[in-house]
């Protein structure tokens, strides 16, 4: 005996299904990590600026990092802090090949001198000087064999402050202590270690001496011919980065100094590598904004996407079903007689035939009785209508009238007809089955 029992139907995504998902997701994921690991690991690192976002932030004072992809409102920038991971600008770094070069690498990502111009031109800004090499980052050790070379860094500060004697000037101790006197009246010392100041007559100190200055507010180099533009320079990152701000009274004198500087206005820890400032008083009011596209997303168009989602799924849900992978019941031994059954049904009913398909039903429905009574192996001698209104007779003499009654009433029936009707006529079928199948 065949076994014919059905398998349980398969109620959640098939696997497959879900392999693909993840392998999407593990890829999307993977690109993300890609692009983003070595700004993230820069920022988090001793020589970042993380921790300078979260002091400032935990001290009710607006701040955030941002490395590009938006328009920023310049007008609500109140500090733009310009970290420099390029010792020579407009110079293309070179990639290391070797651990030992990764190490030495004095250029984290390659920086422009323009674009550092234009940023400080259009609003207040903080440029930090570089100091340490990638060893420093990746090896969490502060040592002066990591230093940039102090050639490379003085060029830098020359191009931007325009003032060709500009020079880096070199502590003789290895912490040194710098006197900060806070909008409060406070006095707080600021401590480095292996401190990088520099001396420039294009810069007035804040913090330092004029022969050695540690931030200082200094003018800023114009393209073409002279500005009347500055901007804050800071010579030693170590002031304000994560390794730093633990020294001394560095963590409250950034805190002190940058809420002076950005007074009202959001402090900025710039990363990008191009201009995303935009003046809405200067630039052009476009024609169209989003908010027009978003006007269509609202009501009541709002009640008409969603009945176009909802649509859309369903159709989604239908195609799956009409379309989709095979049914585990589908497979098994006489699954293909009883899906050309189904299927020639369904056609039926689709296109109106009641009549047609009540014929239909009442063969199959004579053999499955023929099949109960007698077995499967003289089923297919009594499915017949002959041969099983025969055995009525001989069996069930008071029942086969009625039987040959219903089923010559079946055979009258039009292709088209109401489905009442089909179904008063198949109710009777049924009946006298149900009688003949328990001998009543």
């Amino acid at each position: 005996m065949s076994n014919t029992s059905s398998s349980p139907e398969q109620t959640g995504p098939r696997l497959e299904v879900l392999i693909i998902g993840a392998i999407a997701v593990v890829m999307l994921g993977a690109l993300w990590y890609v692009f983003s690991q070595q700004q993230q690991s820069l920022r988090r690192s001793p020589s970042g600026h993380d921790g300078l976002q979260i002091w400032l932030a935990a001290n009710d004072v607006s701040a955030q990092n941002f490395t590009g992809g938006w328009l920023i409102d310049e007008t609500s920038v109140g500090l733009l802090v310009l970290p420099l991971y390029d010792s020579e600008l407009d110079k293309d770094r070179v990639s290391p090949t070797t651990q030992q070069e990764l190490l030495l690498q004095q250029d984290e990502y390659d920086l422009a001198t323009p674009i550092i111009r234009r940023k400080a031109q259009r609003v207040p800004a903080l440029v930090i000087l570089p100091k340490w090499r990638t060893g420093m980052r990746l090896t969490g050790i502060a040592h002066p064999i990591l230093n940039i070379e102090a050639d490379r860094t003085a060029r830098t500060l020359r191009n931007l402050t325009g003032d060709r004697q500009a020079s880096l000037v070199s502590a003789r101790t290895p912490f040194t202590d710098f006197s900060y006197r806070s909008h409060d009246g406070e006095t707080l010392t600021a401590r480095l270690y292996d401190a990088q100041m520099f001396k420039s007559d294009a810069c007035t100190p804040i913090i330092g001496r004029q022969d050695a200055m540690l931030l200082a507010s200094c003018t800023l180099a114009a393209a073409e011919g002279s500005s009347d533009d500055r901007v804050m320079v800071l010579s030693d990152p170590d002031l304000l980065n994560n390794h730093g701000l633990r020294l001394g009274d560095n963590a409250l004198i950034a805190l002190d100094l940058m809420r002076a500087e950005a007074e009202t206005g959001n402090i900025v820890i710039d990363y990008s590598r191009d201009v995303w400032l935009r003046d809405p008083y200067v630039e052009p009011e476009r024609e169209r904004t989003w908010d027009d596209l978003a006007r269509f997303f609202g009501p009541p168009f709002l009640a008409l996407w969603i009945g176009v989602a909802l649509v859309f799924a369903l159709f989604l849900w239908r195609a799956s079903v009409r379309y989709g992978a095979v049914r585990p019941e589908s497979t098994e031994l006489g699954a293909g007689k009883d899906i050309a059954v189904q299927a020639r049904a369904r056609l039926l009913r689709l296109s109106g035939q009641d009549g047609a398909l009540a014929r239909e039903y009442a063969t199959a429905r004579l053999a499955a009785t023929a099949s109960a009574l007698f077995g499967p192996s003289h089923a297919r001698h009594y499915a017949g209508e002959a041969a099983f209104l025969n055995y009525t007779e001989r069996r069930h003499p008071a029942l086969a009238p009625h039987l040959r009654g219903v089923l010559d009433a079946i055979h009258q029936l039009p292709a088209r007809l109401t489905a009442a009707e089909a179904i008063h006529h198949i109710d009777q079928l049924e009946q006298v089955l149900e009688q003949i199948t328990h001998d009543a």
